[in-house]
């Protein structure tokens, strides 16, 4: 089971991609079939009963399934259909890597029952974190869309891919949204851990890159947030502290994962 719904879900998401721009509805149709295929595969490969499978590569898969759970909502009210060629690709690869790269197993065992939220509340921050990263690039290539930099210039393709999006200022008010949700998650994720290790994680309290790089990433998206109320930051400010934010995020969680379990061949546990 662990290995065929990460490749059906890959398949879907491709027989979604190489549809026609004019198919909408069969490619919005089977990219809902893959999205929930893919969240049936992300939660049995989680979720095992005794214990929770944690990894690079579910922290990737459950971050590329939030963000198809945006596109596919977001679908249904603007015309995202062009935003499919950017986004499944990423998606493919992050829900087949969970069946080559399964992460190890975490018993529940000595755990306290605060345990598994923890776990859960982190991967929807980092995800939902994700998301706006993404939204932030596509936002970067629209700028410079608009403002027709020649010195750059867009390929045709992604010209028309571009023209479908809403306007700069809804893309804005929908990248705060997320940012707003993604910190308080990331809060709840990052003091929760800190102040409360023994009684959440079982564990003393010690500071590691993973402390550090989170911490860093919770005030560049703080700074952020308050700049944007006090300053009215916007535009190229606000897109770099995102992406700086994220890749930070990105280190913590899914780099020192991979590192240990691909590159060191060592648990995590």
């Amino acid at each position: 089971m662990q290995i065929y719904l990460p490749i059906l879900s890959a398949a879907l998401y491709l027989a979604a991609l190489l549809l026609p721009l004019r198919q909408v509805r069969a490619a919005a149709a089977l990219t809902a079939v893959a999205w929930l295929v893919h969240a049936i595969s992300l939660c049995s490969h989680v979720f095992t009963g005794d214990a929770l499978r944690v990894g690079f590569a579910v922290m990737l898969s459950a971050a590329l399934w939030m963000t198809v759970s945006a596109y596919v909502l977001e679908n249904r009210s603007f015309a995202l259909g062009g935003l499919k060629i950017l986004l499944l690709p990423p998606a493919m690869l992050a829900v087949s890597l969970t069946a080559l790269f399964p992460g190890s197993l975490i018993p529940l065992a000595g755990k306290t029952q605060m345990f598994p939220w923890h776990v859960a509340i982190a991967l929807l921050a980092y995800s939902t974190l994700t998301i706006a990263a993404f939204h932030a690039a596509i936002m970067s290539l629209q700028d410079k869309h608009l403002h027709k930099l020649r010195a750059q210039p867009v390929s045709p393709w992604l010209n028309q891919l571009l023209d479908q999006l809403p306007a700069l200022l809804t893309m804005e008010k929908v990248l705060f949204r997320l940012i707003t949700v993604g910190f308080v998650l990331l809060t709840l994720t990052v003091f929760s851990g800190i102040v409360f290790s023994e009684q959440v994680l079982g564990i003393a309290f010690k500071w590691d890159h993973k402390t550090v790089l989170s911490l860093f990433s919770w005030a560049l998206f703080g700074t952020l947030l308050l700049g944007r109320q006090w300053r009215g930051w916007r535009g190229k400010t606000v897109l770099s502290f995102t992406l700086s934010g994220f890749l930070v995020l990105l280190l913590a969680y899914v780099g020192s994962r991979f590192v240990l379990e691909v590159l060191l061949h060592r648990s995590l546990v």
